[in-house]
């Protein structure tokens, strides 16, 4: 009985021992990491310059590492670039999570430095275990830990703006001018939008030796707010007052408090939605003209119902919307809009891009009753009646040949 006890600890030992043995002697993986940097809005031009240990390859197929890239505004009016690090292949299972923030009006050049620094942080880990990884060194820029950030706008960021466009030539003439000014307020728990903007538009065609001028006008003022009400229930409500000789309503104000709910939690914001948002609002109208309904104001109330889906994977994104609304006292004054994002990786080298939207109209209730004239048709300067509307754009690349694309090269094109 000793003897077989004794053989049973020395199975064991010499088992640990031949791990330990296998463990040190085991070889690193040959060569820079193959990555694949899944983003639609990084200069990769840069980061290969910048970023070069590792091989940048043209699909997720023959990368080792994939980094995905996804965008959220912040409450100062930067960016937060969420970097998702997923291993594949010798790496599997090795996956990661590192975040940037820009501040807001920093300079491109200073947006993709950090970009380029926060995915260098990243891709050590997985170049650390190739045999690149002994040429490796690391430097420490020293910050003061103690210090402390105060904020004497209390989270407010205050923003004003102006634009303008002109265009012409010897026939036509076209200027517009806009200006807004905003004031907005976001924390963990709310976030507050306060909005005032005016809008100006002008063109003037010579046609059969007759001069064609039409105007068109806007204003809006706006006020919204959202409560936190844990991790999947939000509420909040907009309020806001508009003209648009576009739309022919000289005043339109609404109010319009509302509910949310995400199946995920919106910590999961960055890489998936499914958000159900239902809305009542009070509206009055005042109309420039006489509408088809004969009618110069109204008062309704309405309903809407949204469901927001956003999915941004390994494998593509999706962004799709289906929204619906109608008028208490005529459900058949109704509206409901589709819209959708669609970017997927089918295979190796082949993508497909799709996107568009569709719209069933129930409710222009502010036509005026005179109709539209030919200038203002042709040159889109009213509501025109309709039934529906639509728009779609798609696209389909296939790409083969060499897997690297890490040269860069800014010569002539």
């Amino acid at each position: 009985m000793r003897k077989f006890i004794f053989l049973i600890l020395l199975f064991s030992v010499s088992s640990d021992l031949f791990a330990c043995t296998y463990a040190q002697v085991a070889k690193p993986v040959v060569g820079e990491p193959n990555v694949f940097l899944d983003c639609n809005v990084c200069d990769f031009n840069y980061i290969r310059t910048h970023v070069r240990f590792v091989n940048y390859v043209r699909s997720r197929e023959e990368a080792q590492v994939q980094v995905l890239v996804t965008t959220m505004p912040t409450g100062s009016g930067g960016t937060q670039y969420t970097l998702i690090f997923l291993g594949r292949r010798s790496f599997t299972g090795m996956d990661d999570t590192l975040h940037y923030i820009s501040k807001p009006l920093q300079s491109w050049d200073r947006i993709r430095e950090g970009m380029a620094n926060t995915l260098s942080l990243g891709l050590v880990r997985y170049a650390d275990q190739t045999t690149i990884g002994k040429y490796l060194s690391v430097s420490v820029s020293k910050a003061d830990s103690n210090s402390v950030v105060t904020d004497p706008w209390n989270h407010w960021v205050f923003s004003v703006a102006a634009n303008g466009y002109l265009n012409g030539q010897a026939l036509t003439d076209q200027n517009s001018w806009s200006g807004n000014i905003s004031a907005s307020r976001t924390t963990a728990r709310s976030k507050f939008l306060f909005s005032a903007g005016t809008g100006y538009s002008e063109s003037s065609y010579i046609a059969n030796s007759q001069d064609v001028i039409a105007i068109s006008r806007n204003q809006n003022l706006q006020a919204m707010g959202a409560l936190s009400l844990g991790g999947h229930w939000s509420a909040g409500g907009i309020i806001s007052s508009s003209s648009s000789t576009y739309n022919n309503e000289k005043a339109a104000i609404s109010l319009s408090p509302e509910i949310e709910y995400d199946i995920f939690p919106y910590s999961q914001s960055t890489m998936r939605q499914l958000r159900f948002r239902y809305q009542v609002s009070y509206d009055y109208y005042r109309y420039y003209a006489e509408t088809i309904f004969n009618k110069y104001s109204d008062q309704l109330t309405s309903q809407g119902l949204s469901v927001i889906l956003d999915l941004t994977q390994p494998w593509g994104s999706i962004n799709a919307s289906l929204y619906g609304a109608n008028y208490f006292y005529n459900f058949t004054k109704n509206h409901l809009q589709f819209y959708t994002q669609l970017s997927l990786s089918l295979s190796q080298g082949l993508s497909l891009n799709l996107s568009g939207a569709v719209s069933m109209i129930h409710d222009q209730l502010s036509l005026p009753q005179s109709g539209a004239t030919t200038d203002q048709i042709l040159l889109q300067q009213t509501e025109l009646a309709t039934q529906y509307s639509y728009w779609t754009a798609f696209g389909v690349r296939y790409t083969f040949g060499s897997i690297y694309n890490d040269v860069v090269n800014p010569r002539l094109w």
